[in-house]
């Protein structure tokens, strides 16, 4: 098979997975764009006018928005797959906050043209609604993780997640703002990063975590990064990163099928 995006690098795994006929109709409206790191795609109420793909490094968050300004985090998504109208009928109220976690590059397309791309391809429509069931997986396991498990099995989980979705082993975010998307306190949090920081399984910086051993990483955590990977993997296979591989080669990924 050809090389399709010969000349102009993807970087967004959901994207790539599209047939060659799909991307073509999908392609023309697509639009460059970038955004830094706490960048807000859209509030709870605002009308969700684009849909965004993650490219390369980019990583969102989908948080809910409590009555006391507390924003706790329900899925977060990079270069596996998309934010907004993914498969809604048209333009709708938001009910999340999305943030930017970690800016950079993305696609991003009006809703209105995405509506009239997937009037066109019932395969490009097929897609988007499987990666909506993936999605939807990542937030029914968030649910039950954070009422199953230990903060260090969380923080373990999360900071793994951010890895394979982003391709990137550091990641710009406060130890406040980690508390906060994973809903505990402060305190409890800055003991579980100190010891892993004495662990030399990561390395701290004034607002950046690096992570230094993945695999002592991977051990401590819960099994919701895993059984969401896995789920996804029967469902799109290829689109969501493996378990065991952060190298951010995105572009070598399967996609574009004949």
């Amino acid at each position: 098979m050809k090389n399709h995006q010969q000349g102009e690098p993807i970087g967004n795994n959901l994207l790539r997975a599209l047939s060659i006929d799909d991307w073509k109709i999908l392609r023309p409206s697509l639009e460059h764009w970038s955004a830094p790191t706490g960048t807000l795609l859209h509030e709870p109420g605002d009308t969700v006018r684009y849909a965004y793909f993650p490219r390369g490094s980019s990583l969102v968050s989908y948080l809910v928005v409590l009555n006391d300004g507390r924003a706790i985090e329900t899925a977060l998504v990079g270069r596996e797959g998309a934010v907004g109208g993914i498969v809604s009928q048209g333009r709708l109220p938001a009910y999340t906050r999305a943030e930017v976690q970690l800016g950079g590059l993305f696609f991003r397309i009006d809703l209105n043209h995405l509506e009239e791309a997937k009037s066109i391809s019932l395969t490009l429509r097929h897609l988007f609604a499987r990666y909506a069931d993936c999605l939807m997986a990542q937030v029914f396991q968030s649910v039950a993780c954070g009422a199953a498990h230990s903060i260090e099995q969380r923080t373990a989980r999360w900071l793994l997640a951010a890895v394979e979705r982003t391709g990137v082993d550091a990641m710009t975010v406060t130890q406040e703002q980690l508390a906060v998307m994973l809903g505990v306190g402060r305190s409890y949090l800055s003991r579980v990063i100190r010891d892993l920081r004495q662990r030399g399984v990561i390395e701290t910086r004034r607002g950046q975590i690096s992570i230094r051993k993945a695999d002592r990483l991977r051990s401590l955590a819960c099994e919701c990064n895993a059984a969401v990977s896995h789920h996804c993997n029967d469902v799109l296979k290829g689109v969501y990163p493996a378990e065991h591989s952060h190298d951010g080669s995105t572009d070598q990924n399967p996609g574009m099928r004949e």
